[in-house]
């Protein structure tokens, strides 16, 4: 699906915009699925294993800043990912065996709807290799005013930033003042709906608030080849499970091939995330509680 220049903007840069990444009619199931998802959250009060809440989140008012993984609150979600054009621009960047590491749907509420601030994907799962990437499903219009995706091109070959605070704890940020930060060279990514970013997993990102009166629904997925092994960090929940559920868990991930049992071992930067923050349900709460400073005003 991916031409020969997209392939090679993406190695340069660290991301790409790929149009049409799905079907309409695969776009319309996903966005009647989120809805019924916002729908429904009326009647939770608090942020749970669905849901994370945001601000102001009441019956009146659904406001979210996530839907938690989505690939296994309905099955299309997993349909989507492995029988679309994703599934091919997945092959095609990372190779013929791929597992899922994670999913997730931002849903950014109008009127300021919660920022991300600016991190690595790798500081939070650092892997025995790099092929990791995420892609970002449009799944309504993504403008300069609803919090759009933002990259800086490069960054996955530089170093990985401290995503520590001030007191030590890692809080899945980075400081503005860190002078690898080159803030100045952000690009924002926009497009239609059924349109779909790409970041590798070292390329620095975020997202502002947003502050226009649309939601900014976008459908995470966090995939790596199947010969990239968890370190120490966000994947470290399979250490907890024993052998057999580890070997069920990497079955479950499974997109596309076959599991690899000889990680592919790579020289790269690594830090590990610790010690943790006080609350590490999610990125936001990472953030929040392990005091990172934001980017974004």
């Amino acid at each position: 699906m991916l031409t020969k220049d997209q392939t090679e903007f993406y190695v340069e840069n660290g991301y790409l915009l790929v149009e049409d990444a799905v079907t309409p009619e695969q776009l319309g199931r996903m966005q009647e699925i989120t809805h019924d998802f916002i729908e429904r959250s009326r009647n939770v009060s608090q942020s749970n294993d669905v849901y994370d809440l945001d601000e102001g989140h009441g019956p009146e008012n659904p406001r979210l800043t996530r839907i938690k993984l989505p690939h296994k609150q309905h099955p299309f979600f997993w349909d989507v990912l492995k029988n679309s054009r994703i599934t091919e621009v997945l092959r095609q960047l990372v190779g013929p065996d791929a597992v899922l590491q994670t999913s997730k749907l931002n849903a950014k509420a109008p009127g300021g709807g919660a920022a991300v601030e600016w991190h690595q994907d790798w500081a939070f799962y650092p892997h025995t290799n790099d092929d990791m990437l995420a892609f970002g499903v449009f799944l309504e219009d993504v403008t300069e005013e609803n919090g759009p995706l933002q990259v800086i091109p490069g960054s996955h070959k530089g170093p990985i930033l401290s995503h520590n605070s001030a007191e030590g704890v890692f809080c899945g940020a980075v400081d503005p003042g860190d002078p690898d930060f080159r803030i100045e060279k952000a690009v924002k990514i926009t497009g239609k709906a059924g349109s779909m970013s790409i970041h590798h997993a070292r390329t620095l990102h975020g997202s502002a608030p947003n502050i226009s009166d649309r939601a900014r629904l976008m459908l995470f997925y966090e995939c790596c080849a199947a010969d990239a092994w968890p370190l120490m960090g966000g994947s470290a929940y399979i250490q907890r499970l024993s052998q057999q559920q580890q070997w069920d868990d990497l079955l479950d991930r499974m997109i596309i091939g076959d599991p690899v049992l000889q990680p592919r071992m790579k020289q790269l930067p690594v830090r590990l995330p610790y010690p943790p923050a006080a609350d590490v349900s999610s990125i936001f709460k990472v953030q929040k509680s392990g005091g990172a400073k934001s980017a974004f005003g």
